[in-house]
Formats: structure tokens, C-alpha cells, sequence
């Protein structure tokens, strides 16, 4: 079933809108999950989570790219749920690239700095259009998707040094970007 037939269910409140969306998206989205969370039984909790986010946000809202969508709220719900587990214990594949980047993205502390979170973000959409296709691929991967360097390897064919030395520059130039645009 497409997208728009999906949401039309959604939006007619049609449960067999989460069957479809489930068995168009449920790998997808599982995927998301397992990569952020290292757990099978965390990833299928959180995909159930986000069938339930979508029947409760659609309507009023009508995504424009529904996988894109649906991806963004597994890895937010996916984030939420780390951040609830490491909060005794740090560490794993989600700490381990949030530090990598935090050099270079300052944490929110403020009201005011939640608002300038908007324009960071288009900001950095920004700097990504400027990297060359392979570039960007590997910096999502590794900060989007939190794909592990190994994977990327596996994915790309690249070695593990190259790959985070296409990192370790990614990341100096986002931060002289940033400093560029004043956000460090």
C-alpha cells in the first residue's frame, strides 16, 4: 500500500492503518531502533511506541515523506529511551558518537537556546549540502543513524582509519562552520 493510501487511513482513524504502516516501515523503523537502543526487545517496545505517536498525530499533522517522518520519530523515541537507560550507566555505540559531536554542537542549557535550536538545525542542513555525496552519506550514518564505524566500513569498503579520519575532518569543519555562523 503507498503512503498517501496509508495516511488517508490514519486520518479516516482506520486501525488497519498500523498493520499497513507496520509491514511497510516496521523493518525500517526496527533497524532505526536497534542501532541507537543494542537491544532487540528495547527497538520492538520503541517501533510499538511509534505506531502509537503516528495513530495520535495523524491527524491534525500529514507528513510530506511519511518514511522520513516515521524515522525521525523511531530515533527521537529511540534517543529518549537510551538517554532514559544511561542515565546510571554511559557508555555504548549512542554515547559514544554524542561525545564525538559534542565538541563541535553545545547542549541547550536555556528557553533561549531551545529557540536557536531551530535555526542550528537548518544551520547544519546547510553545512551538509556542502559535503561531497560519500561525505555526507558517512557523517549520517555514523551521527544519524548511529551506525558503528565497522558498519560504515562494511557499507562504504573504506578501512576503519580512513573512516574516522573522514570523520575527524567532518567534524572540524562543522565546528569552524559553526563558529562562522556563531553558534561556539
Amino acid at each position: 500500500m503507498e503512503d498517501e493510501q496509508i495516511l488517508a487511513l490514519f486520518r479516516e482513524r482506520d486501525e488497519r492503518a498500523i498493520a499497513e504502516t507496520e509491514a511497510r516501515y516496521g523493518a525500517y523503523c526496527r533497524q532505526i531502533a536497534l542501532r541507537i537502543l543494542g537491544s532487540k526487545e528495547d527497538a520492538e517496545e520503541t517501533v510499538s511506541d511509534v505506531w502509537l505517536r503516528a495513530w495520535e498525530a495523524i491527524p491534525p499533522q500529514h507528513p510530506r515523506v511519511f518514511s522520513a517522518w516515521l524515522a525521525r520519530v523511531t530515533r527521537n523515541l529511540s534517543i529518549s529511551r537510551a538517554r532514559e537507560k544511561q542515565a546510571q550507566k554511559r557508555g555504548g555505540a549512542f554515547g559514544t558518537a554524542l561525545e564525538e559531536l559534542s565538541a563541535c554542537i553545545p547542549a541547550p542549557s536555556s528557553t533561549e537556546d531551545e529557540v536557536s535550536a531551530r535555526a542550528l538545525e537548518q544551520s547544519i542542513a546547510g553545512f551538509l549540502r556542502t559535503l561531497e555525496p560519500m561525505q555526507r552519506d558517512v557523517f549520517l550514518a555514523r551521527y544519524w543513524y548511529l551506525a558503528s564505524v565497522e558498519e560504515i566500513c562494511r557499507r562504504t569498503g573504506f578501512s576503519k582509519s580512513k573512516v574516522k579520519s573522514m570523520l575527524s575532518r567532518i567534524r572540524g569543519r562543522l565546528r569552524i562552520f559553526l563558529q562562522e555562523e556563531g553558534y561556539l
